[in-house]
């Protein structure tokens, strides 16, 4: 683990860095508060810091109170050493942000116990963020077809509307449905019907463009969002991944499943005041044409209409 050590002292700089370079820490040195502070800043910065109380220029104390209200991330473990053995210096240097304080001179088995007791609670610190990004990856991804879930595809669809607006760009939703899956699921079980969501998810990932975005949206429902794409060139889009999907049946085990899928395509042009929902309404009533007009086929929507200005 790297370790920051500020001591503007270099009897006792060298002193401590020998010590912990025989402990295994990799030693990034600093004489003075202001090098301190611009080490621990620097993005992929020290994670463990040790600091000297007086230095010239910004205090060890100092630095604490910056690293805390800069609030960094990940967390930085500050120790804060000095010849003030008071109780109002302890609660001082505790009130700066400081994790833990040693008193000069310095025993050597006690900052060794120290740096390891702030180390676990770093690697703790590390195993509860990556804790929390599984959770929201979990909570933005679909476990079956590994594209987003609904409420990924949401939160993605409301940035691109929003990207369309600001850019003055066009902007495309699909939504896709499946043929006959409930019959998938009852002739071939809901193993085969989990192997067609993840086939067919991945065939129309293979079609879309690489910054288009693909989501799960219920069921065997997919939205599709396109940004920078008017009607004529989302449709061509969405009629290759329909060819893409009938091409050729899904494999699961002895059987050869026929896939087809049905689409309802709105795009708009940009302007203010567009709500994802509208979009995906209108899409959604295309959706329904193409299934009740005998499915495998593209059927368009028009663009929402803008809301009607109320202001008096």
């Amino acid at each position: 683990m790297r370790i920051l050590l500020a001591e503007d002292d270099r009897g006792s700089r060298s002193r401590l860095r020998e010590v912990l370079e025989e402990w295994g820490y990799s030693v990034i040195v600093a004489a003075t508060g202001e090098d301190a502070l611009k080490e621990l800043e620097r993005e992929g910065g020290p994670r463990l810091a040790v600091l000297d109380w007086l230095m010239p220029g910004l205090e060890g104390i100092e630095v604490c109170k910056r690293v805390r209200k800069a609030k960094l991330r990940p967390y930085v473990y500050l120790m804060l050493l000095t010849q003030k053995g008071g109780q109002d210096d302890v609660i001082a240097g505790l009130n700066a942000g400081a994790d833990d304080y040693l008193v000069k001179p310095i025993n050597p088995a006690e900052l060794y116990g120290r740096l390891k007791a702030g180390r676990r609670i770093i690697e703790v610190q590390a195993e509860l963020l990556r804790m929390r990004e599984e959770l929201k990856r979990q909570a933005l991804f679909d476990p079956v077809t590994r594209t987003l879930n609904r409420r990924g595809g949401f939160v993605a669809l409301r940035r691109e509307v929003q990207r369309s607006s600001r850019h003055k760009t066009s902007i495309a939703v699909v939504l896709a449905d499946l043929d006959e899956f409930k019959a998938i699921n009852d002739e071939y079980g809901h193993l085969a019907g989990d192997e067609v969501l993840r086939e067919a998810a991945g065939r129309m990932g293979q079609v879309i463009r690489p910054y288009d975005v693909i989501s799960r949206y219920g069921g065997e429902e997919f939205l599709i969002v396109l940004p920078g794409c008017n009607e004529d060139f989302a449709v061509k889009i969405i009629e290759r991944c329909r060819e893409r999907l009938a091409a050729e049946p899904v494999k699961f085990e002895d059987y050869k499943i026929p896939l087809t899928a049905s689409f309802g395509v709105c795009s708009s042009p940009p302007r203010d005041g567009l709500l994802p929902e509208d979009l995906v309404a209108a899409a959604d009533a295309a959706l329904y044409r193409a299934k009740r007009s005998g499915r495998n086929r593209v059927e368009v929507a028009a663009p929402p209409a803008p809301q009607a200005d109320t202001t008096i």
